[in-house]
């Protein structure tokens, strides 16, 4: 019936209409100006929203939605008046473009909803593999066998060891009761260049005992140090050493 297709204006928008259902309703379209104007208006909708979909949904929004929709009245579409027959028409069952519009939303944020949890997903996998590489290029230096190691006592009370695989070109510092930084401080590893301090990495020491692998090679460094830099690093020192430790043997 003519006066059911005039409901279907939702659904379509939403593409989620049958296959038979979608070709009638799209030839209802084509003798309707009321519904076709109904389906732009939606459609606009339905796309603003699903820009939206990686935005958090406040809390119990679906509950909210589902209890509005329970009591919204519904209202019927508006029709030219050419397109009545027998009064039927006028009286089609629509969604109202306010619970409609409250649907689009409840299903963007849902979707974003899901969008997040994919995401969080794949950053939680990402940071486990790129754990799992570290570990296993620290285990590799910590057990080659020409690996060196001395350890000293740092400034703070802390111990600090350093094991050197020449063979791997590679440095690994262990450090066992290094107190938590300052707010916005981090500790930095610097390689000693014949007295010029490079980069070595930093260090989350909120466990109070770590065990990393130096970034980079070892390369014609003599030794090593530590220092307490601003968040994020520093490209020199900018305080004075928790330690300076000569390599093993080098």
């Amino acid at each position: 019936m003519t006066a059911d297709l005039h409901t279907l204006t939702g659904a379509y928008a939403l593409h989620a209409l049958e296959p038979q259902e979608r070709a009638e309703f799209e030839r209802h379209l084509n003798a309707c100006h009321a519904c076709a104007q109904e389906v732009r208006e939606l459609s606009a909708t339905a796309a603003r929203l699903g820009q939206a979909v990686a935005m958090t949904p406040p809390p119990r929004l679906k509950e909210q939605v589902l209890r509005r929709i329970a009591t919204e009245r519904q209202e019927p579409p508006v029709l030219a008046p050419q397109s009545h027959s027998g009064g039927g028409a006028g009286r089609g069952r629509s969604l109202s473009r306010f619970t409609l519009a409250a649907c689009l939303a409840a299903a963007a944020a849902f979707g974003g909803v899901a969008v997040w949890q994919y995401e969080e997903a794949r950053d939680a996998q990402r940071r486990a593999e790129a754990s799992r590489q570290q570990s296993e290029a620290l285990a590799v230096v910590l057990a080659a066998p020409d690996a060196k190691i001395t350890t000293a006592r740092l400034t703070n009370g802390a111990t600090g060891t350093v094991v050197v695989s020449p063979s791997r070109n590679r440095a690994a510092f262990l450090a066992s009761g290094l107190p938590k930084p300052p707010n916005g401080m981090v500790y930095q590893l610097w390689y000693n260049d014949g007295g010029t301090m490079r980069d070595a990495g930093l260090m989350d020491s909120a466990t109070g005992s770590d065990a990393v692998l130096m970034a980079g090679p070892v390369g014609a460094a003599s030794g090593m140090g530590i220092t307490v830099e601003p968040a994020g690093g520093s490209a020199q020192p900018t305080s004075a050493p928790l330690a300076l430790m000569n390599f093993p043997g080098l």
